[in-house]
């Protein structure tokens, strides 16, 4: 796309004008069939780009002798009831009785696809990377299990850490985070929110939340003083790996209602007194500008915000592209605002 088609739309149309590193991937990708429609299918070929990031993340892996992996089976209350499964990362130490930061991801996939190994190698690094403790939730997916069973098993994964922190060798009171990249950035939204108003979290609040390319209103209810501006879903309608006709189907599988805050958390009437927000966003995404503009409200109500843009590129590059100059920023940038939240969010 060149700059003169970029400027129709709007303050953010420039971020879609291919990087030059990531161009040749891109062509490549539209030389190929459409991707399949069919639920298997897709999460057959989603197994597929597991295994390519897996390879990609597998030489930065710590040593075994460095961390603690477990899976575990946690309980859901429901309705309906339910076990699900996390994976939990814990530093090693020789220092008895140590205790670390705690942070609860949740992965991608559109609701419908994915599991515990999608960002397992990426979690492995951070947790010895940070010192922190870590706890992978694998949620029920959709449409088995439509909304809002995922974002319902994400907040019992979190429950269940806060309630296991000397299990985990935790301590929230050195820093609570939650996480998640496009569905996981759409739950982490939506939970953040709902942490924030339940009195259960009195006295071990979420300190900071990461939100990497989240779909955070549905397409059905944009707003109508938002219409003119969100227009990354034109502009980048077709793009490869994540269409706008992807992000519909998706969901559409998730059901609810449109307008409900636990599918369109943009809507949500009050987003004072959240914790501190950290954004990643890519240029070539339909889920752009609703990112950026969620962003730009926290920040109006006062949360602390940090918002990092990838110029060029496209949703999830960083699984498929992490020698890139972009994807070594984004990397980057990611621990960056993992520090900034664990060091207190000083500056916004």
């Amino acid at each position: 796309m060149s700059a003169a088609a970029a400027s129709e739309y709007g303050e953010y149309g420039y971020l879609a004008i291919p990087d030059p590193e990531c161009a040749p991937f891109m062509d490549a990708m539209l030389s190929y069939p459409p991707g399949p429609t069919d639920l298997e299918s897709k999460r057959k070929q989603f197994e597929g780009m597991i295994s390519v990031a897996k390879v990609n993340y597998g030489a930065g892996l710590p040593k075994e002798s460095e961390y603690i992996v477990k899976d575990q089976e946690i309980h859901v209350a429901g309705p309906p009831a339910a076990k699900i499964r996390v994976r939990t990362l814990v530093p090693t130490s020789s220092e008895e009785g140590k205790t670390y930061p705690l942070y609860v991801w949740f992965h991608g996939g559109g609701w419908t696809l994915g599991n515990l190994e999608v960002d397992d190698y990426q979690l492995r690094q951070l947790c010895v990377e940070f010192g922190i403790s870590i706890v992978n939730v694998e949620y029920r997916l959709a449409p088995e299990h439509p909304s809002p069973i995922p974002q319902d098993d994400c907040y019992a994964g979190i429950k269940w850490a806060v309630e296991n922190q000397a299990l985990l060798s935790a301590d929230v009171k050195k820093g609570f985070l939650i996480g998640g990249l496009s569905a996981g950035g759409h739950i982490t939204a939506v939970l953040a929110h709902r942490a924030r108003d339940d009195p259960w979290f009195e006295g071990r609040r979420i300190t900071g939340q990461i939100m990497q390319v989240p779909g955070v209103c549905h397409p059905e209810a944009v707003p109508e003083e938002h219409k003119s501006s969100l227009l990354s879903f034109k502009q980048n309608e077709f793009a490869p790996g994540l269409a706008a006709a992807d992000i519909n189907w998706f969901y559409e599988q998730l059901g609810g209602s449109p307008s409900s805050p636990d599918v369109s958390p943009l809507l949500h009437p009050v987003h004072a007194g959240l914790p501190p927000a950290v954004f990643q966003i890519c240029g070539i995404d339909p889920l752009r500008d609703e990112g950026l503009l969620y962003g730009k409200i926290l920040k109006r109500e006062g949360v602390k915000t940090r918002v990092h843009t990838y110029p060029g590129v496209l949703h999830g590059f960083n699984y498929l592209l992490p020698d890139i100059a972009a994807a070594k920023r984004w990397e980057r940038e990611y621990r960056d605002g993992l520090k900034w939240i664990l060091d207190g969010a000083s500056d916004a």
